[in-house]
Parts: structure tokens; sequence; C-alpha cells
């Protein structure tokens, strides 16, 4: 039991204390703590308005807090992907190029990144669009593109804000199902911020529930489906137990 290979590794992020207060005085966030292992498939589940797209930014490193840390254990430089709510496209640029940019940003020349985006593009469904330009594509495969972007980095760390929260039920289940299998290949800490209790229970092997603003963390729920999970777990009883627990627990969040 003392033996050091059975220890749990370090978390990968660690948030303690935090707070988000903006300029025109709303406290969006109070007192957070929260460790993330690597390999997670974590989920922030709470009403709308209660800081879980603040609290995604603030792991980024898009803003920063007012009070409180966040440490980021051996992420490497250029190694955190981020998947908006909208797929927030070039539209002048071909998938390729939307594709290249975090690269491009990194200094990678074109010819140096061809093999990792054509992989990357492949591995998302989008193998022969590389030449189509985002007006040309429906909002399933804009943010197919989006999340090649968010992963032709390779990264440590993948943080998604709502990312199919605009998307019609089917497309969403598809890109649902098609996230856990990238995950379950490449081994990312994955970081989810969504609505919806049944995309969060399909998803994630952790729940985070928020409450309203300023957003705290009431309750901390492992999700012990097993994986590969594909479409028929939606109508298994054990996972309609978890979302009708989920869903209780939520209510009184919001209240």
């Amino acid at each position: 039991m003392n033996d050091a290979t059975d220890a749990a590794p370090p978390p990968l992020v660690e948030i303690a204390r935090i707070g988000k207060s903006f300029r025109n005085g709303t406290v969006a966030l109070a007192d957070i703590d929260l460790a993330v292992a690597p390999g997670a498939f974590l989920s922030l589940l709470g009403p709308s308005g209660c800081g879980k797209s603040t609290l995604l930014r603030l792991i980024a490193g898009l803003s920063s807090p007012s009070a409180g840390t966040i440490a980021r254990h051996g992420i490497a430089a250029g190694r955190i992907g981020f998947v908006f709510q909208e797929p927030t496209l070039m539209p002048w640029a071909n998938v390729w190029d939307n594709t290249y940019l975090p690269l491009r940003l990194l200094g990678v020349s074109r010819a140096d990144a061809a093999p990792s985006i054509a992989a990357t593009l492949a591995s998302v469904g989008l193998d022969g669009f590389a030449a189509v330009y985002p007006r040309e594509l429906s909002g399933g495969m804009r943010m197919r593109v989006s999340i090649a972007r968010a992963l032709v980095t390779a990264p440590q760390l993948l943080l998604l804000d709502e990312p199919f929260a605009a998307l019609d039920e089917i497309t969403r289940f598809k890109l649902n199902e098609d996230l856990l299998a990238l995950w379950q290949r490449h081994h990312w800490t994955v970081i989810f911020v969504t609505h919806s209790v049944f995309e969060s229970v399909f998803l994630s092997n952790r729940i985070v529930v928020m409450t309203r603003r300023p957003g705290r963390i009431v309750a901390d729920l492992p999700i012990d489906l097993p994986y590969p999970r594909e479409a028929a777990l939606r109508t298994a009883p054990d996972y309609t137990a978890q979302c009708a627990r989920l869903s209780r627990i939520l209510a009184e969040a919001a209240a």
C-alpha cells in the first residue's frame, strides 16, 4: 500500500480559493477549490450565469483570478487546447489553414505542420475537406474544424465551452461519441462546460456542480459508468438513474 507506484498521480490542474470579480462589480466566482487528475474527463455543470465559462477561461490562462491561485503542473507551452461555444473560424481561410493557425502561431512551418494537420482532420471526420471554406460546411462540420484546431497541437489539457449546445440532437449525440473515442485514444485531460445533465453524464467520469452566481462548487460526483460509452447507454437504467440524481442536485444548486 505504501509502494510509490500505487500513489495517485499529482493533479494536472490545481485551483485554490479562486475568486473572480469584474470591474462592474459582478462577483462571478467565489472560493473555488478544484484538483483535476491527468486523464480525467470532468464536466462543469450549473445554471446559466454561474461562472462555468469564466472558470474555464481562468484555467486556460485567458483571464486572471481576482483571488486565489491556479497551478498547471507539467503542461508545456502551447499544449492547452480550447474549443469555444462558437467555432470562431476564419471565414477567408479553408479548413486546412484554420486548423494550421495554432501551429503557425507556434512558429511551425506549413511543411512541418502538414502531417499533423492531415492526421488531425482525419481523426475528426474531415478527411477530404482540407480545401473547403467554413461557409460551405454545416454547423456540425464547422465545430469539427474548431475541435481539430484545438487538437492539432496534441494538447495535454483540452477545454471545451459548451461546444455542442447550438447543434441539433442527432449531430450532438454523434459528436459526443466521437469526442469520447478521441479522448480514450489520446488520453488527454478534458474539462467540459455544459448545461446538459444528459450530456455530462454520458461523457464524464466526474461532474462538478456549481451554484448560481457567485459560482461555488456544491457537488463533486464520480460517474462510474463503464467506457466505451455508445448510443445504447442513453436508454440504460444506470444512466437514467445517474441523470435523475444529478438533476435533483442541479435543481437544488439553481435554487
